[in-house]
């Protein structure tokens, strides 16, 4: 058995749903192909065993005691067979389904990696979320039927000819009654694939609203509005479940159907059976055997039903991540390579010297975050890297040697060390530096486990500017060759402030780095700073003789420091910090 997950997913077929699913087929091929051998191994010894049950009763009928011992081997060495088989099949549909799953679960966070800021412009959280949630697993279970199904099919095939041989009659009417049966439920399917589209859909919805309520659950306790997007989420939530319920009336009528349509053709086919028998056409175990048969193929007759509807679903879920496998990043890159330099934004004017600490103060917070999304490539842009354009550079290359790092980074869940050092390369003394120039020593110590501390999902157990820090610390830890900080330290008190601005110079001497804020701690100690109005440079050099010499400069830096002093200061850090009280968040 191979590991799981694989190493490397493949380039999967992102032309159609049946393309998708054809290439995940592909890709396990040899699993399926022994799972299929076991699935048909399974259900042809389960098959056999009427025939053999009523090969036992015509030699107790013909007083056969060595016949009657024989057939008894028989029917234990079919049993038997059924037990092996049906295990080495069990193993290999959850490997098949795991692999499915896991291929799937690759290949698409691969390809949101790949979009990035893409992704969220293009889809809803909700329907990314509905991938990992229900999607995998539809898939996953479309290569698991794929065995069961295939054994079924070579069962109803033997049961078929074992029949027409012992009775034409009889064998042509399982030969018939399978399709009218596949036939009959055939317009269940379609309303139930219609009806799960749109309960998906909508729990798409729901999951995206639920995560914009959490994201701004602050802010709604704020203005008010908390019990009215309870309100809502309750009504939509109501939306989900009547089409829950309207998804599982179709099941039921499928689900009856997929026990009455088998339990007539068993009727008919003991019927004709017991008929035959009286008038001595057939032979009293053939009868059983009949029997047996008609009860046996309940179970070949559910799975093919069973395989309809799976690869029916796995085909609407294979279009959901192929929809996301088509979708291409809104910014692509060359093969060009550049030295470095002026890091310079032909738009605005904004130019970022090479090894100097430069602060990019802005009439609005909009601005100065276009300008650094255009200096990292998250959009297109006429940006020059020294004397090459930053388009022309593959966009590898350019994330490894231009980092933006603003207050939408998420902290993920997991150790506090991993989500500091995102690369896995950086020691302990170049995680403690970062940690020590953005002021979150505290944090870290007041942990029980310090750096071995795991951390919840988007850091809940941490105020708002001890997020701020830690998410400063990991773009330290990172040292790339040009940093953009975007407002790193609006979350924080001035006194924090003012001693991050002084470690955060000395920390990244000699480096290219650009600070977009309007706080007059950082701009003070910057080496060059640049004022930006309606998206253009209105004025450069460095704090003091901007603040003499333009008054829009000055207004928009004592408004920011107005805001700050009404800002409530960020409550000290406990000495448990996520293990019992918390720091007020500022947001």
């Amino acid at each position: 058995m191979r590991s799981l997950p694989a190493a490397d997913p493949g380039v999967p077929d992102a032309r159609s749903p049946f393309g998708y699913l054809l290439w995940i087929a592909r890709m396990q091929v040899g699993p399926l192909a022994i799972g299929i051998g076991y699935a048909v191994l399974w259900w042809t010894a389960m098959a056999l065993v009427p025939a053999a049950m009523g090969e036992g009763i015509d030699a107790i009928t013909a007083k056969d005691m060595p016949g009657l011992l024989r057939w008894a081997a028989v029917l234990f060495g079919l049993g038997l067979v059924q037990a092996v088989a049906g295990i080495l099949r069990h193993r290999m549909a959850v490997y098949n389904w795991l692999a499915a799953a896991y291929r799937t679960v690759q290949v698409t966070v691969r390809q949101a990696t790949r979009l990035g800021a893409t992704l969220p412009k293009r889809m809803s959280t909700g329907e990314v979320v509905s991938v990992g949630n229900s999607d995998i697993a539809h898939i996953g279970n479309a290569m698991d039927i794929l065995l069961r199904g295939t054994g079924a099919v070579v069962a109803v095939v033997t049961v078929t000819v074992i029949l027409l041989r012992t009775s034409p009659p009889l064998g042509l009417t399982v030969l018939v009654g399978v399709p009218i049966m596949a036939v009959a439920v055939g317009p269940l399917l379609r309303p139930l694939h219609r009806r799960q589209h749109a309960h998906r859909d909508l729990q798409g919805e729901l999951s995206t609203r639920a995560a914009d309520i959490v994201a701004g659950l602050r802010v709604l306790r704020g203005v008010g509005g908390e019990q009215i997007f309870a309100d809502r989420y309750t009504d939509e939530s109501q939306k989900v479940r009547r089409a829950g319920v309207r998804v599982a009336a179709v099941e039921s009528t499928l689900e009856g159907a997929q026990i009455l349509l088998p339990g007539l053709l068993i009727a008919g086919v003991t019927w004709l059976g017991a008929t035959f028998a009286i008038r001595g056409e057939i032979t009293a175990g053939q009868l059983v055997a009949f029997y047996g048969y008609a009860a046996f193929l309940i179970s070949p007759l559910r799975t093919l039903t069973e395989a309809a509807d799976k690869l029916t679903k796995g085909h609407v879920a294979a279009g959901r991540v192929v929809r996301i496998l088509r979708l291409e990043p809104e910014v692509g890159g060359g093969s060009a390579r550049s030295g470095g330099g002026l890091l310079r934004d032909v738009a605005s004017g904004v130019a970022v010297r090479p090894g100097a600490f430069t602060a990019l103060a802005s009439a609005t917070p909009e601005e100065a975050a276009t300008i650094a999304d255009r200096l990292g490539r998250y959009v297109d842009g006429d940006v020059d890297f020294g004397d090459v354009p930053l388009n022309t550079l593959p966009v590898a290359e350019i994330r490894r040697r231009i980092l933006v790092a603003d207050n939408d980074a998420t902290l993920f869940a997991g150790v506090l060390r991993d989500e500091l050092d995102v690369t896995g390369k950086a020691s302990d003394e170049e995680i403690a530096a970062a940690l020590r120039a953005a002021c979150a020593e505290d944090i870290v110590e007041a942990l029980p486990d310090g750096l071995d501390a795991r951390v919840t999902e988007s850091g809940r157990e941490f105020s708002g500017g001890q997020r701020q820090r830690l998410r400063l610390a990991r773009a330290l830890t990172f040292d790339p060759e040009v940093l953009v900080l975007v407002e790193p330290t609006s979350a924080v008190d001035a006194h924090s402030e003012a001693r991050i601005a002084d470690r955060l110079v000395k920390a990244r001497a000699g480096k290219t780095t650009l600070v977009c804020t309007s706080s007059p701690l950082v701009l003070d100690r910057a080496d060059h700073v640049i004022y930006v109005e309606e998206g253009l440079v209105r004025a450069q050099g460095t704090h003091r003789d901007l603040l003499a010499a333009h008054p829009n400069y000055r207004s928009v830096v004592t408004r920011g420091e107005d805001l700050r002093d009404e800002r409530a200061d960020e409550t000290p850090e406990p000495a448990a910090v996520g293990y019992g009280s918390r720091g007020e968040e500022i947001a």
